[in-house]
């Protein structure tokens, strides 16, 4: 996949004429390097003529850049230029990983629909540092995100080489191995509904741009064909028009088969899928929490917004939907989109912001209109020399995480008590068409005396019914209140920590229902004493009925008949409020049984440490009974080598006690054939004797101790 997206990048002649001009260039350093020395030996030489010597100094300095086959001295600058490109040379044939990043980058395969130009003969050293030192990076991309993402950053930020940016976009939110890739081809063959309304947006498209300005042409096609799958793959965005700029950005880059995966991804987690749903609530979001930066760190300026009625969204909403490609000229936004891809959508606010610090003086000035002029025609223009400036001011702008966090939080919570008032309203509405028709049906019945009495007979029941709920309500918060004090009992008995802590959760849930109940009762109790007030002064009216005028009559029924619509509703009101008071307890429930799973949760987690522990334990006690095993196996070999030592030491001794008798019987022979021979005389037979009954007592004695 990163060499299919290398090849996309450059333009292969331009690589190869690239190297010639290196190859050419280094030859002529060096000749004109020999050449300049020879010249200034010669010059030392001829001394003498001093004068011709300045001459050629100067015509040496004056002479022109020349060509590389020209043999002139250079000026110190383009000796200084060459030196480096000499040096740069060195480190591409020595580094073969960055010569080989650098070479496999600047491949084209043919089927890329970038419209760029061939890369220049005439690069200079700081953009070949720039295409090793990214090619190293595309190289090695896991380790330097892991290890240098700070660094990385800030290499983003000053901006990524052309025939880099297809490869690191897409290893930037990692779409570079999407498995929706092969599904490309099967969306095209799909009918999409949103295809009308693309084909109508197609146009609007950078329609100035050579790629998508003429009609049918190859741009319009990729890009009506990456949209159309898109509406095919979340059809509850389905197609935006301000999506279009994005992709179109995107196919100036690269392949539309990696331009759909790089946009499906920007979808999904560059917020950008919530920004385009028919609803956008997050544009709604950013637009509140950059007018909250407007308002925290430009407070003239947001006033001054405030007093011309010059609402956030006139003129931001575009740079969020867009990322500033229909703000900026494209070589600028295509900057901000660098920084877009790397850190995410934090780039607008901080930009935003620096936009708007920027202009603040003129802005001040001007009217609602007149700034709407200014942020169409003026600031476009203002960064044409490059966004280098405006992104240094950007991101020296504050930007607080945390606070956009709460601010996300405090617009959710706004969104959501009006889309609770938006229900209210609407229940009013149908309440108050349901009593316009009740008002006409009483007209119809004015004349009807049966009609008054009934109604009299129904309001007596509502107030016994009414009346009926507040005494089952202290009922029921009695019952509570006993069940309370019974809690409290039963949790001094219970010292058990688990008994404690479930006995607690009981009690908040117990004491809850109550504060809910006390404040059913006050609310039934006020509706019970407005029911009395309204009894009376039907009574009251009634009374006095029969002898007012019938214009009279008729609008006390419609009073009457009002009270018992908004008895209905005060009956209903109480409904809910029990309904409430159910859910409460369901949710106490619900709480209780979430603590008591979270305790047994506890313990099991305990007991599995416990049973890890004792295997632990237990694997430790098997390896030393084998290693005492081992040990009493190694004892018993040693014995049994000990006890044959003794054995062999045995019979060694034994055949030398038995050598020795035998030594010890032939000198008794001897001494014995002494004596018969008398081959001795007295004197040495006597010595001969002693020495042989010596020899015979040492071996005697050696016998002895073998033994």
């Amino acid at each position: 996949m990163v060499t299919s997206s290398i090849q996309i990048m450059a333009n292969e002649v331009a690589t190869d004429k690239v190297a010639e001009k290196l190859s050419s260039t280094l030859s002529w350093v060096k000749n004109t390097v020999s050449h300049t020395v020879s010249q200034m030996a010669s010059q030392v030489a001829s001394s003498s003529t001093s004068s011709l010597h300045t001459t050629s100094s100067s015509t040496t300095l004056s002479t022109p850049a020349l060509s590389p086959g020209s043999p002139t001295a250079l000026s110190p600058d383009d000796l200084e230029l060459l030196a480096k490109l000499e040096e740069q040379n060195r480190l591409l044939e020595t580094d073969s990983k960055s010569l080989k990043s650098v070479n496999g980058s600047r491949r084209n395969s043919g089927s890329s629909l970038v419209s760029s130009s061939s890369a220049s003969s005439n690069l200079s050293h700081l953009e070949e540092d720039s295409w090793i030192l990214w090619g190293r990076i595309v190289n090695e991309w896991d380790d330097v995100r892991k290890k240098k993402e700070k660094q990385m950053k800030e290499l983003v930020r000053k901006g990524i080489p052309h025939h880099f940016r297809a490869i690191v976009w897409q290893l930037l939110c990692n779409a570079q191995n999407m498995p929706i890739k092969d599904q490309y081809s099967d969306l095209l063959k799909m009918t999409s509904p949103c295809e009308k309304l693309i084909r109508r947006d197609i146009a609007r498209t950078y329609p100035e741009h050579e790629f998508f300005k003429e009609k049918d042409s190859l741009g319009q096609e990729v890009l009506f064909n990456v949209m159309k799958a898109y509406s095919l793959v979340d059809r509850e965005v389905g197609y935006c028009q301000g999506s279009a700029f994005i992709v179109g950005l995107l196919l100036m880059q690269m392949p539309e088969e990696e331009a759909f995966c790089v946009f499906v991804k920007l979808m999904q987690d560059y917020r950008l899928r919530e920004l385009f749903k028919p609803s956008m609530a997050e544009l709604g979001l950013c637009m509140y929490q950059f007018e909250w930066m407007i308002q925290e760190q430009l407070p003239e300026l947001y006033v001054h917004f405030q007093s011309q009625s010059f609402h956030t969204s006139m003129y931001s909403s575009s740079w969020f939907l867009t990322i500033f490609l229909t703000s900026f000229p494209l070589p600028v936004a295509t900057r901000l989109f660098d920084i877009f891809m790397s850190e995410g959508l934090e780039i607008v606010f901080r930009v935003g912001i620096a936009i708007l610090q920027s202009n603040q003086a003129e802005l001040m000035q001007l009217d609602m209109e007149g700034m709407l002029q200014h942020f169409q025609k003026v600031i476009p223009h203002q960064f044409d020399s490059g966004p280098d400036k405006l992104i240094q001011t950007a991101y020296q702008i504050k930007y607080n995480a945390k606070k956009m966090k709460k601010l996300e939080k405090e617009y959710t919570t706004i969104k959501n008590k009006e889309m609770e008032e938006q229900v209210e309203i609407k229940r009013l509405r149908t309440e108050n068409r349901l009593l316009k028709q009740r008002i006409e049906t009483l007209e119809k019945h004015k004349c009807n005396p049966r009609y008054s009495e009934d109604f009299v007979l129904q309001l007596e029941t509502e107030l016994v019914q009414a009346r009926l709920r507040e005494a089952e309500t202290q009922c029921a918060l009695k019952e509570m209140q006993d069940k309370i004090l019974d809690i409290e009992k039963r949790s001094s008995s219970f010292p058990d920590e688990d008994n404690v802590a479930r006995l607690q959760d009981e009690l908040i849930g117990a004491k809850l229902r109550e504060a809910e109940a006390i404040v059913s009762v006050k609310e039934l109790g006020q509706q019970v004493k407005d029911l009395d007030d309204h009894w009376q002064r039907h009574l009251a009216r009634t009374s006095g009925r029969w002898k007012d005028s019938p214009r009279r009559n008729v609008v006390s029924e419609l009073q009457d008949e009002l009270m018992t619509v908004r008895l209905r509703g005060a009956e209903t009101q109480a409904e809910l409020k029990e309904v409430k008071q159910r859910m409460l307890e369901l949710e106490t429930q619900n709480q209780i049984s979430s603590n008591q799973l979270c305790r047994a949760e506890k313990e099991c987690n305990s007991l599995r440490e416990k049973v890890q522990y004792l295997t632990a334990q237990n694997k430790g006690l098997l390896t030393q009974l084998n290693e005492s095993k081992r040990k009493m196996a190694e004892m018993d070999c040693k014995n049994k080598e000990d006890v044959m030592a003794v054995r062999l030491r045995e019979a060694e001794s034994i055949a030398a006690v038995a050598e020795l008798q035998q030594k010890i019987a032939e000198l008794k022979m001897q001494k014995e054939e002494g004596k018969v021979k008398g081959q001795l005389n007295n004197s040495d037979s006597t010595q001969y004797i002693r020495e042989l009954k010596d020899q015979i007592e040492e071996l005697q004695h050696e016998v002895s101790d073998k033994i």
